[in-house]
């Protein structure tokens, strides 16, 4: 028995350049319903904003996202919560790196630290802070 975390973004008119945005970092495939699928559009002006949407790869990548309608509260917070992308593999982890940090905020370059071969963090163009590491095998 097993189960899958997967961060769920809160958005608000950006979800599905968002999941496009991720999708062109680590691949996969995007899966999108809009309020307008789901016969649930509550406002003309948003009916193909996204009601439910995700990108998931075979490497393990996963995200979903959808649109808060403006008819609820929402607020893009500061730091409500991180994605963190783990790997093993320097090379991943630096394409993926490349790839997201394109046109973001960078906070932490990615780099050596004491607790990892390599770390970095990224706000990217949505508000989300990403943080990207290379595991270290612990013997035991």
């Amino acid at each position: 028995m097993s189960i899958t975390t997967v961060t769920h973004l809160n958005l608000r008119g950006d979800a599905r350049a968002a999941l496009e945005h991720y999708r062109s970092v680590f691949g996969g495939e995007l899966v999108a319903v809009t309020y307008a699928d789901a016969q649930a559009v509550s406002d003309p002006a948003e009916a193909d904003w996204l009601m439910w949407g995700q990108v998931a790869s075979a490497e393990g990548f996963h995200v979903m996202a959808y649109d808060v309608p403006s008819a609820r509260p929402w607020s893009q917070g500061e730091d409500p919560f991180f994605v963190s992308v783990r790997g093993m593999d320097v090379e991943e982890i630096t394409r993926y790196w490349e790839r997201l940090s394109d046109g973001a905020d960078v906070l932490v370059p990615l780099a050596p630290a004491a607790w990892a071969p390599l770390y970095g963090m990224v706000r990217d163009r949505f508000g989300v802070t990403w943080v990207l590491d290379v595991a270290v095998e612990y013997g035991g």
